[in-house]
């Protein structure tokens, strides 16, 4: 739509995010508050987590991130990292703990449960378990790297409470950033 919209009015058109494609400002906002955080994009290992195959969060912050140097780490089911991710130069993990390791930003993202039809993995309980941010998981990464979360959150399902609520969370940094940015 915002292609047709663009090719056929005599306006700009900027997409804030349809469907299961893209969402531009989320990935807009993203970069900002990881360039408020760390300093840079280039070169930083960020891990997108959770349900990419839905996410249109995920696909936007592909393009975005890697077309600024970033180094992308997709972990998630296998059922939900779809593998045309790696023609973007992306690497594709279903371990959990081997994706986070040495990693500057952790990207969670919302199980979303209303896009998926069934099979895509036993349980949110072990969803959790498998893939699910907690203190443990997060002590992989790098020592100052930051948690992020484009909301709404499943916290037990996609991130632990603590975590969540931790000094090295920008979620709500996120959220305060989004108002400007958009």
């Amino acid at each position: 739509t915002p292609h047709f919209l663009a090719k056929n009015i005599n306006a700009s058109v900027v997409n804030a995010g349809d469907g299961t494609n893209e969402h531009p400002t989320q990935a807009l906002l993203d970069l900002f508050t990881i360039n408020e955080r760390k300093g840079r994009i280039k070169d930083l290992e960020i891990a997108i987590v959770g349900d990419i195959l839905h996410s249109r969060v995920a696909k936007s912050d592909i393009y975005a991130l890697t077309k600024l140097g970033a180094k992308i780490r997709l972990i998630g089911p296998p059922a939900l990292v779809p593998d045309y991710l790696k023609d973007l130069g992306a690497k594709v993990y279903t371990d959990m703990n081997a994706g986070l390791d040495g990693a500057d930003v952790i990207m969670m993202l919302r199980i979303q449960l209303e896009r998926q039809g069934k099979g895509f993995f036993p349980s949110t309980h072990e969803y959790f378990r498998n893939w699910g941010l907690t203190a443990t998981r997060l002590s992989r990464a790098k020592e100052d790297a930051i948690i992020m979360h484009p909301g709404p959150m499943n916290r037990g399902i996609e991130i632990a409470s603590e975590v969540a609520d931790s000094s090295r969370s920008v979620i709500l940094d996120q959220v305060t950033n989004g108002i400007a940015v958009r």
